[in-house]
């Protein structure tokens, strides 16, 4: 009698995009992908990476928590946060958040792999934090989880959209000082690197691979009008400024996995929506339209089901 051959299961990966607030509608499409799976999300995925609000996503998923959870925290703290204007506040606010949700937890603590992108200030390269070993494409004699530092440090590194937010400082187990910024400016979509640790440090095949990729959408920018005073409205140009600046690092990304990796299976979620009632960016902090937001994913996943539900269940 001929032995019975073991199904490989695929690897399965989550990449969630950065983009401030707007991660309430990434929020709304992870509550149906959870609903779908019947499980908690790092029961599921095998490896979830993530930039700036993607990176706090992502790091509770890793540790454990529910969507619901999650969404529970970004009611309580981003409005707060984002209603700031200064950077050393807004910073500062950001840093209480990491400790109240973190404490002292550390890359030893998840219990999936997970992937924290930012940037280096100084030579302008990406440090992703990571949880394990088989994850690094070198330098394994030395590796440490998450370089040795907290998560809540490594997220609020993830979340430092220079100007807006203060440069990140984090010592290394090492003894190294390294100054971060927001992920976004490296890979404000982290498929890419995901898909490169699945491949290169893994080395798995590109057909045993299932990738979901969620981004924040795209919404039209509030217009200067809003604004009575000259100050407020260079700042909304700043602002704009920075969200074209991520957008294009976004799409560009997207476009490369697509020429790269058109065999790996994924689906990437992220609509387009041109209402002027939609208008927003990622320092929205209106709990009413966070929620129209979170409603938008939540339908975006539902155009999205029938594929997802042959990625993952």
């Amino acid at each position: 009698m001929a032995e019975a051959v073991e199904k490989k299961q695929p690897y399965r990966i989550l990449s969630l995009d950065g983009g401030g607030a707007k991660g309430f509608y990434t929020l709304g499409v992870l509550a149906e992908i959870e609903g779908l799976i019947g499980c908690r999300l790092y029961e599921k995925f095998d490896l979830v990476f993530g930039t700036s609000t993607g990176a706090i996503i992502a790091s509770m998923i890793a540790l454990g928590m529910t969507v619901d959870e999650i969404h529970h925290n970004y009611k309580k703290y981003v409005p707060d946060i984002m209603r700031l204007k200064k950077a050393e506040h807004k910073s500062a606010k950001l840093a209480e958040l990491a400790k109240q949700i973190y404490g002292d937890a550390k890359f030893d603590d998840v219990k999936t792999a997970v992937g924290i992108v930012t940037t280096k200030w100084v030579i302008e390269r990406p440090m992703i934090f990571k949880g394990s070993i088989e994850q690094a494409h070198g330098r394994k004699g030395t590796f440490k989880p998450g370089f040795g530092v907290k998560i809540g440090d490594a997220v609020q590194a993830s979340c430092s959209a220079f100007p807006f937010f203060s440069p990140t400082t984090v010592t290394t187990a090492a003894g190294d000082e390294v100054k971060l910024v927001d992920g976004g400016y490296c890979a404000n979509n982290p498929t890419l690197y995901a898909i490169a640790d699945a491949t290169r440090a893994l080395d798995l095949a590109h057909q045993d691979l299932r990738v979901v990729s969620v981004g924040v959408g795209v919404y039209p920018s509030p217009k200067q009008s809003m604004f009575s005073k000259m100050y407020w409205a260079q700042y909304l140009q700043s602002v704009q400024l920075l969200q074209k600046t991520l957008e294009i690092n976004t799409q560009s990304m997207d476009q490369l996995r697509v020429i790269l990796f058109k065999d790996v299976p994924t689906v990437r979620i992220s609509d387009t929506f041109e209402q002027p009632e939609m208008a927003t960016d990622l320092f929205e902090h209106d709990l009413s339209k966070l929620n129209v937001l979170r409603q938008r994913g939540r339908e975006s996943f539902a155009k999205n089901e029938p594929q997802l539900k042959d990625l993952l269940v």
